[in-house]
């Protein structure tokens, strides 16, 4: 990235406030019935998923997590899965998660294309996953052991969230990180000035994509739920999104990401990715976030693969030192 751009990797762990919570298993009684809370080791309770509804144990002790949003909610509840899928980045598992939280964790193939094998291997009493990713070997996995699948990944993260605490026998501990977030959420726009000044401000999330045109997000994705959240204001571009999500150009056109504030990150090989042909032309120094140096580069782990709320709380972090000034 050119000079504009302001490198800074994730911030300390101890920013990741979900992951400081104190979490104790629960347990619970076999039911099935709506409301019916935990009570003895052993037995199971039914989760509603995707697929229908699912029993399964009450505190499951040997999980195996098919995508990153899984293993966000896992680590973020306490929960250290005994097998995980890779994300395709250099290390196993996303790095801003604390590597004492993923070490010792079995690696089970790349996210949307598991071993079944490794994963039977592992011996688990539940997998996580979701139905766009893994509803096509669904029966073969729900052999192995009892499946929780979410429809989708990304923007509706956080109902995904109560669907895996459901699942792992985690609903008191789930409520806690619900409220450290929302607690953060109103400490951030506070420090912002409150929603009003927030809203004066309009943030754009620009991703460069090896293979890809560069993608400017739009307002229905897991990083744009957390803008919201604080109050920030969004450029017009993002209500063109497709389906919400982004829309996408090419270098040539970059000046359709213009906004006060720019955050960029970049997946893959930065050559491939178009970074240096687009942030070193004419219409990208002319954007009046690179004018008056509100341009950020972030880690592409953190802000758009994590997707829970242990990335969630970090991000926040971020938001807060760049922006409260």
């Amino acid at each position: 990235m050119n000079a504009s751009l302001k490198r800074r990797g994730t911030l300390l762990t101890t920013l990741a406030l979900s992951t400081a919570l104190t979490l104790t298993a629960c347990t619970s009684d076999d039911s099935g019935k709506k409301g019916s809370g935990p009570t003895t080791a052993g037995t199971t309770h039914t989760v509603r998923t995707a697929m229908g509804d699912v029993k399964v144990k009450n505190a499951p002790k040997r999980v195996v997590v098919l995508d990153t949003a899984e293993l966000d909610s896992a680590i973020t509840l306490g929960v250290k899965p005994v097998g995980a899928t890779r994300a395709g980045a250099e290390d196993a598992f996303l790095s801003y998660l604390p590597k004492d939280r993923t070490s010792g964790i079995t690696e089970v193939g790349e996210i949307a294309n598991p071993s079944l094998e490794k994963i039977a291997g592992l011996k688990p009493d539940l997998i996580l996953g979701s139905k766009i990713r893994d509803g096509q070997r669904y029966q073969q996995l729900s052999a192995i052991a009892p499946t929780v699948l979410t429809e989708t990944t990304g923007y509706p993260w956080k109902q995904n969230f109560l669907v895996h605490a459901d699942a792992l026998g985690k609903k008191a501990q789930a409520k806690k990180a619900v409220k450290t977030y929302e607690t953060h959420v109103a400490a951030v726009t506070e420090a912002l000035g409150g929603r009003a000044k927030a809203a004066r401000t309009e943030v754009n999330v620009v991703r460069f994509v090896e293979g890809a045109d560069i993608r400017i997000y739009g307002k229905q994705n897991y990083i744009g739920t957390i803008l919201a959240d604080i109050g920030l204001g969004r450029p017009a571009i993002t209500d063109k999104a497709k389906d919400g999500f982004s829309y996408d150009v090419s270098p040539e056109q970059i000046d359709k990401a213009d906004a006060d504030v720019i955050y960029t990150s970049t997946y893959g090989r930065p050559g491939r990715a178009k970074v240096t042909e687009t942030t070193t032309s004419g219409l990208w120094k002319n954007l009046k976030a690179v004018k008056d140096g509100k341009v950020y580069q972030v880690d592409d782990e953190l802000w758009i693969q994590g997707i829970g709320y242990t990335a969630a709380n970090q991000i926040l972090s971020e938001l807060r030192s760049d922006l409260a000034r």
